[in-house]
Parts: structure tokens; sequence; C-alpha cells
């Protein structure tokens, strides 16, 4: 359950080459991934003008009598959209408001509007460089900032491919894009790591063309999916299909491993497997891995819903009895991340119900998929205890968390992180386990199918892909340790020392 963290975004753009509208397909391709932003969604096509709906809150529900509205109000062949979480820029609600995906800039005859997913590491040193070229501008989220920044490249070179290599030559972070050019063409790109995950379908006809953070998007749209966008690459829907650009060589990849065990749908597909599948691995391998909790447990219980899949694969390779007496809330959807600490706490408490009459007296395995700052976690044990359980041994998929993210999810500090200042033994006295068991880094990465080098373990390891990233975390990290209080995200405080002395 992951204490409610927070991702960057998630992008959707579509081409619909027989000349019918766009939109249905970027509102279904967001619908499928509102589960990547809660705070806000927008809308941008292209009929020869650019036409904008945004809004706070989820992508809503559209009633029948209301499409022909929509349409009018969004024409157009071409469209990208956007779900978002802040994760850079202000949280209240003028912020938000500000913030609100896709971006738009305008200058010098030329526009450029896109969708963004990721997060910006030099945020502050690109904003000064572009406010010389384009003047002043409020920095309400790093979308705008990459908007401005290949709006300024297109003005240089009036030649997309162009400003797209130098945008990933230097924007340092974490980004994949959706984009529509002043003459309603469609394209997409992706960071030089391949962060942040970005693929492409195609309709039956291969008339309608597509981009989206996850798979899901594209099969809500009975699209059929094509490739993954490579890290460094350029891509445009043609007639004749996807034209493919490589803007920079990808030296490595490096996909953000938390999608493995939280942020993806696990019905989307990245790399070679389905996320459930890999989620039914980590459970086998934590089985595997802690064979002697097991044998003194009496059931199993998963935190709805990420840890559902891991529960069935540990029930798989145990043959102990997963037991379904947790169970969500569907429609209680208050925010916890966003309330104060007492209110928080009563949230998450209400979101989960659990059956006490299946737990009083038992030795309990809980599933879950990370222990950020152990506040859900906690929460969910103290109600465990309340019920009758004897003995919580909790069983984590993700590997024990010791770093910030600098690339788009919201944990962006030490000191929030319950992993960076305490051993397993530790954090269980502290969310009121009696054991706390994470699964190694090296299973959990045979697991996704992935390599080893292909994938973003900074959380884990504290080896960032980007240098920047490296260096505020090399720098803060020591800080850290000698008593330093963090005042907000290590980046932001880091970049803004590197402006002021620059």
């Amino acid at each position: 359950m992951t204490d409610h963290l927070k991702e960057a975004c998630g992008v959707f753009g579509a081409a619909d080459l027989r000349g019918k509208p766009a939109f249905p397909y970027i509102y279904w391709g967001l619908r499928s991934q509102n589960h990547r932003g809660h705070q806000s969604h927008g809308f941008i096509t292209f009929d020869g003008r650019f036409n904008t709906h945004k809004s706070l809150d989820l992508v809503p529900e559209i009633a029948q009598e209301n499409i022909q509205d929509w349409l009018k109000k969004l024409p157009g062949q071409v469209g990208i959209g956007n779900v978002r979480y802040t994760t850079s820029g202000g949280t209240d609600k003028e912020s938000l408001i500000t913030g609100m995906q896709p971006a738009l800039a305008e200058a010098e005859k030329t526009r450029v509007a896109i969708s963004f997913n990721g997060n910006v590491v030099n945020g502050l040193q690109l904003r000064r460089e572009i406010e010389k070229k384009l003047g002043k501008f409020p920095y309400a989220c790093d979308a705008e900032l990459v908007c401005k920044k290949l709006l300024m490249k297109l003005i240089e070179y009036d030649d997309l491919f162009l400003a797209v290599k130098d945008c990933m030559k230097e924007v340092d972070g974490a980004f994949s894009v959706t984009g529509i050019t002043k003459d309603g063409r469609l394209f997409a790109f992706r960071d030089p790591f391949g962060i942040k995950p970005l693929c492409c379908g195609y309709g039956k006809d291969h008339s309608v063309y597509a981009f989206s953070s996850e798979s899901v998007g594209l099969d809500i749209n009975n699209l059929t999916y094509d490739f993954e966008v490579k890290p460094g690459e350029l891509v445009f829907p043609t007639k004749d299909g996807f034209l493919r650009e490589q803007a920079v060589p990808c030296k490595r990849r490096a996909l953000c491993a938390f999608e493995f065990a939280y942020f993806a749908r696990p019905d989307s597909k990245l790399g070679k497997k389905y996320v459930y599948e890999v989620r039914e691995e980590f459970g086998r391998n934590l089985g595997r891995e802690h064979s002697e909790i097991v044998k003194h447990a009496d059931m199993i219980l998963s935190i709805p819903e990420t840890g559902d899949d891991a529960a069935y694969g540990l029930h798989e390779e145990t043959g102990l009895r997963w037991e379904r007496a947790t169970r969500r809330h569907r429609y209680v959807t208050r925010r916890a991340f966003i309330l104060l600490p007492r209110e928080r706490y009563r949230t998450i408490d209400r979101k989960i119900n659990i059956l006490n009459d299946k737990l009083n007296g038992k030795t309990v395995i809980v599933t879950e998929d990370s222990i950020v700052r152990g506040d859900t976690t906690k929460t969910i044990i103290q109600k465990l205890r309340r019920k009758g359980a004897k003995r919580v041994h909790v069983f984590v998929t993700f590997p024990r968390i010791i770093g910030p993210c600098f690339y788009g999810v919201d944990m962006a500090t030490y000191g929030e992180l319950i992993g960076s200042r305490h051993e397993p033994d530790e954090i269980a006295k502290l969310i009121g386990a009696d054991t706390v068991n994470y699964q190694s880094i090296e299973v959990f990465i045979n697991a996704t199918g992935w390599k080893k080098d292909e994938l973003c373990l900074g959380c884990i390891t504290g080896k960032y892909p980007t240098p920047l990233a490296q260096r505020i975390a090399d720098e803060m990290r020591e800080k850290f340790e000698s008593g330093f209080k963090e005042t907000g995200r290590l980046y932001e405080i880091v970049s803004e020392q590197i402006v002021s002395t620059s």
C-alpha cells in the first residue's frame, strides 16, 4: 500500500489518420491510468488550433448525453492527455491548478504542447536558462520547464529532431513525453535512460496510432501493443507505421524498478512480462527466502491490492493458505497523503476492512509491496492486533528503500524514509510487527526479467543513473548523517544552492 505514494503522471497521445476525433482514445487511455495521478487531468487536441480542457481530480465519467459536448469542446484527429500527481512545485490548490497538464508554450510564432511523466533534477538551472531567452514565468511543474525548453530549441532550429536531441542532452532527470507540434504532428520521446515507461500501439487497420505510459491504455482502446519507446528515441506515427529516430545514444537502460512493485497496473506489460506475473514471482521468492517463518505461520494476508499477487505467489510456493480476510473499501476515496496526521491515520484505517474472526490467535504473514515511511503498514498492523492476530510477520516485495527518488516518486528526502535510518529488526519494532522481511535485491531483479544494469535501483542501492542525481544523493547523505535537517526535496535544495553560487 506504500503510504499512498505519489507518482509523477501518466501520459497518452493518439492520432486518427482517418480524420476522426482522437479524444475518445485519449479519454479511455487516461481512464485506464487514473492510478498514476489523482490530483488533476487534462486534454489538448488539435484541429488547426490547440483545444484545451484541464481540471482537478480524477478523469471523470462522462454521461452518454454529454459525449457530443466533449467532442465539440475537444475536436481534432490528434490529441494528448495527462493524469498528474505533483512531485515538483507547490501542493497548494493554486499551484495544483497552475501545474495541470498538458503544457502548452508559445513564442515567436512557434507553439508546442506536451504531456509529461517524470521529474527534472536540474530544474532551477533550466528555469534560469529559459528565462534569459523567453522571459520570466511561474514555475508550476517540470512539464512546463520541458515544454518551454523544447519551444526554445524549436525556435533555434525549426527542427523537432534537433530540438528533442538538445533537450535529451541538457535535461537531467526522467521524462517520457507525448506532444503535438504547431502543425498538428503527434510525437513522443523518452529520456536517454528510459526511466519512465512509454509504449506504442496501433489500431486494427493501422489508421489509429497511440502512445501510452502503460499498455493498459492501449488495451482499453482495443489497440495492438507494438513496441516500447527506446531510451533516447523520438517516434512519430505515419500512414506507413511508426517512424523511429534515435536522437541520442542509450549508454545504459534504467527503467524505474518501483513500477514492478507498486505503480504499474498488474495487467500492464513491462518488457516481456505482465506486471502481475512478476509480482507473483516476488511472493514465491519471499517464501523461499524466509521459509523458517512460513513453517510457523497459520495464514497469508495481503495488503490490498498491490500485495495480492505476491500473496498468491507465496501461497503457490508454500502451500500456506491465503486468507482473503483483508479487503479495501473501494469507494472510500479520500487521499490520505494530503491530510493532517490524525485524520490521515483514520482514513487509512477506514480504507481497509479486516475480518476479525479469521485472525483471532493466529500467526499471520502479511504481503506488502514496500515500506517507505511506515505509516500505512503500522496502522494496518495495529488493526490486525485489535482483531486478535497473535503474531504478524511482514513480507515486503520491494527491497529496503535507503535513498530518495529524484525521478518522479514522492520520496525526496532521507529523513522521511524509515529504511534509511533503521535496519529491518528496528523497523519491525517501530511499526509493531514481529518481523519485517524484505525480498533481496538479487532475486527481485531476476523476477523482473530485466538485468541489473537495465533498471534504476537508486532508492535501494544508492547508485543513480544520472550524474547530478548521484552528486546530490552523495552530498545530502553525508549531511543527513551529520544531523542536517532537510527542508524540502533534495534536488530543489541543492539546485537552489548551485544557482545562487554560480
